[in-house]
């Protein structure tokens, strides 16, 4: 089943492209091309018992057909099977449809039933001609409806996919799983699995199905968890036979450098430290994920490891997923690294030719430390000492990309070191599948001082209220934060916008320094206004979510966020690290606007129950699933079929071991697994 879709009978060029468009190029990946749902065709209805919202399928003769002309031009036929009468309306159809569909010709038709002005009515119905009295073949199966995409009809693929079966139950076993571990695991084979999925029986309970509960359902997610582990652990193998440059543990910069902040690191930062120079010190490169919650201070470890690199002469690159965070990491490194003699190069996509030019030039010149954002990794960037690579919230980041940076700065037979740093803590069985390919860290510690934040959820309806607590922190000089999710007004959205919000502010509070700031602001007068807040010249900054990452203002005590349940766990929780941030008590104000769907009201609960990030990060997982918490770009992972890391975290400690078992007693399987699931370039699957 190796072979072009094109060799498939009915596949031609056109066809042949449109199956591309959702992934199937061989025959094979159309068994692997899972349902969405199902529909139950096994019965034939009379008309007369069909109801409004019905999903069914019946039989009948055409009465009337005839093409009219209501607004637009449709061809409406009357069916009747003798118990009753429904109407079906087709707006686009052939000359070949209006010919079969004539006075006298029996159909069996499937749709869903809607009340139209005339009595019952389907609305382009599937349909087949019948040519005897007797009437067609009821349905065997349930029947699949599948992921498709324009000009590519059910019907189409579901022929496909069923000769694919055909020749499924034909060929030989295309199991790759160890015999023992499917009958230990009470998992049917692969093929009665994928048999299953296509071709469930009447009666399946399809409740199980739509849940992938079934043992079928869950046989197949077991096994492409395993690919996608399977995939980042011998990714994490290859990384550990080639070779890195050995860095000191800690060299003179470092020792300075810890030396002269201004305050005393944490066990949990002394303990990573350690744990990154033994790495580093070795001669193989360092993989390593370093998780933090917001404030734990991932930054000043960054640092430290790229002190070792600058201690023998090497560059270190950071790259960071947006420009305001990249430009804070900047500030930071610039403030911290000056003093010891090190320059700091900027690199970003806005930069003028010249200052481009002015970069490229310094980081081809071995400049110690380059900062940037996604520019790094872009054509015409050459490192001359590149060591280390520090990459800032790793989850908005793929793994292709990850991988580009580093065999950008390979310099002959050695590649860099990489530290990828998140302020969204993953919670450990999702680590232990996404990040397999990773060595794991975690600042489980904040610094000392730091107060809890007091969260409050409050209806909008309390405005008034909330800008009086507002009053009263500014009376006791402290600073506020203001959030709103868009810049301008949105009918759409029924928000308030950041603009009309610093209005009404500056109004309301006449004594005090209202300030906004959004994305649309330019960079350099959006440096102006931070810059202000930072130093106290601002009381209120007024800002979209451009402040949820990088900014570190202690003076800043309450924080209100407007529209809160608009917004997802993770980033509230991230916007609410802006406060909290000195030794004062501080206070975060969940503005919402009733009533609250369910799922609002159980995120809102979370954040004024804990200020944990590992917690929130838990429960925003069983809530949004992994696909939100990693992000959207994590190739791969992103893109299961069947499998989903919050339904199926009970599989993944099995998968785990498993994996191991085969990497060193069945190695052979490994690379076949991987490309029927995940796919390989030159070959996506396996022996199928």
């Amino acid at each position: 089943m190796l072979r072009p879709t094109t060799q498939l009978r009915g596949v031609g060029p056109a066809l042949a492209e449109h199956l591309s468009r959702i992934g199937i190029t061989q025959v094979a990946d159309l068994l692997f091309h899972l349902p969405v749902r199902y529909e139950d065709r096994t019965q034939v209805r009379p008309i007369g018992s069909l109801q409004t919202g019905d999903k069914a399928v019946f039989e009948g003769e055409i009465q009337t057909a005839a093409v009219v002309y209501r607004g637009r031009r449709m061809l409406i036929a009357s069916l009747a099977d003798g118990t009753g009468q429904i109407t079906l309306r087709f707006f686009h159809f052939s000359r070949y449809q209006q010919k079969a569909l004539e006075r006298g010709a029996r159909l069996r038709c499937y749709g869903e039933v809607r009340r139209g002005r005339g009595g019952m009515e389907i609305a382009h119905p599937e349909y087949r001609v019948l040519h005897d009295e007797a009437g067609g073949q009821n349905e065997e199966n349930l029947t699949a409806v599948y992921p498709t995409t324009e000009g590519l009809q059910q019907g189409r693929l579901r022929m496909l996919i069923g000769r694919a079966l055909d020749e499924l139950v034909a060929a030989e076993s295309p199991e790759l799983l160890p015999l023992k571990l499917t009958a230990d695991m009470d998992f049917p084979s692969l093929r009665d699995a994928l048999l299953f999925v296509h071709r469930p029986p009447p009666g399946t309970d399809t409740g199980q199905l739509m849940l992938c509960r079934h043992p079928a359902q869950q046989r197949l997610a077991f096994e492409e968890l395993l690919a996608h582990h399977l995939s980042l652990r011998r990714l994490r193998e290859n990384v550990r036979v080639e070779k890195a440059l050995s860095l000191p543990r800690q060299g003179e910069l470092q020792r300075l450098f810890i030396a002269a902040l201004p305050f005393e690191l944490t066990g949990a930062q002394q303990r990573n430290l350690r744990e990154i120079g033994d790495d580093l010190a070795r001669d193989n490169p360092m993989m390593r994920l370093l998780q933090g919650d917001v404030g734990s201070g991932k930054t000043v470890v960054a640092a430290g490891a790229a002190l070792c690199a600058a201690d023998a002469g090497y560059q270190t690159a950071i790259m960071a997923p947006t420009e305001l965070l990249a430009e804070q990491h900047l500030a930071t490194f610039k403030d911290w690294f000056e003093p010891l003699g090190l320059d700091v190069v900027w690199l970003s996509g806005r930069l003028k030719v010249s200052e481009r030019r002015a970069a490229l030039t310094a980081i081809a010149g071995g400049a110690p430390i380059v900062v940037g954002t996604h520019a790094l990794f872009q054509a015409g960037v050459e490192f001359a000492r590149l060591a280390l690579v520090v990459i800032d919230e790793q989850h908005r980041f793929g793994v292709h990309q990850r991988l580009a940076l580093r065999e950008k700065g390979a310099q002959g037979a050695h590649v860099p070191h990489q530290l990828v740093m998140t302020a969204t803590p993953i919670p450990r069985t999702l680590a232990m599948t996404a990040y397999a390919d990773l060595d794991s860290s975690i600042l489980d510690e904040k610094p000392p001082g730091r107060q809890p934040v007091e969260t409050v959820a409050m209806a909008a309806t309390r405005r008034a209220e909330v800008v009086q607590s507002v009053a009263r922190a500014l009376q006791q000089n402290r600073q506020v934060y203001w959030v709103c999710p868009l810049i301008e007004e949105s009918d759409l959205l029924d928000a308030e916008a950041a603009e009309d919000t610093a209005g009404k502010l500056a109004e309301a509070l006449p004594d005090y320094r209202v300030e906004l700031v959004h994305g649309r602001v330019k960079p350099e007068q959006r440096d102006r206004i931070m810059t202000a807040f930072k130093s106290g010249e601002i009381d209120v900054l007024v800002a979209t979510t451009v402040i949820e990452v990088g900014v570190d203002v202690p003076n800043a005590s309450l924080m209100i966020i407007e529209n809160a349940e608009r917004m997802g766990l993770a980033q509230l929780h991230q916007l609410r690290g802006r406060v909290g941030r000195g030794s004062d008590s501080s206070s975060c104000v969940l503005l919402y606007k009733p009533p609250l769907t369910q799922m609002a009201r159980e995120r809102l609960g979370v954040l004024r129950r804990t200020d944990d990030g590992f917690e929130v990060a838990r429960k925003d997982l069983a809530l949004r699933g992994a696909g939100e918490l990693l992000g959207t770009r994590q190739t791969g992972l992103m893109q299961m079929k069947v499998a989903d890391l919050v339904r199926d975290a009970h599989l993944i400690e099995t998968v785990q071991s498993v994996a191991s078992d085969l990497l060193r007693d069945q190695p052979s399987i490994v690379p076949r697994l991987i490309r029927r699931w995940v796919g390989e370039a030159g070959s996506h699957y396996g022996k199928v």
